[in-house]
C-alpha cells in the first residue's frame, strides 16, 4: 500500500487540491499496477511562515 505525503505552501483551493490527489493517483495506479483504493495521500499544507528559502521565511519574501 503506497502511502505519499506531499507538503506544501498553504492557499491552494479545494478543487486544486482534489485534482492533485486525482492525479498523484493515477500516477501510482498506472506505475505500480495497482487499485486506486490502495493508495493513500497525505497533502500536509505549510503556512509560509514555516518555510525558509536562503535563511528567511517565505512570508518575507516577494515570490
Amino acid at each position: 500500500m503506497p502511502i505519499v505525503q506531499i507538503s506544501m505552501i498553504q492557499g491552494r483551493t479545494p478543487e486544486m487540491k482534489e485534482k492533485l490527489i486525482k492525479k498523484v493517483t493515477d500516477a501510482i495506479v498506472e506505475a505500480l499496477q495497482i487499485s486506486a483504493d490502495k493508495v493513500r495521500i497525505t497533502l500536509n499544507e505549510v503556512p509560509k511562515e514555516n518555510i525558509g528559502y536562503g535563511g528567511v521565511p517565505l512570508s518575507k519574501l516577494d515570490l
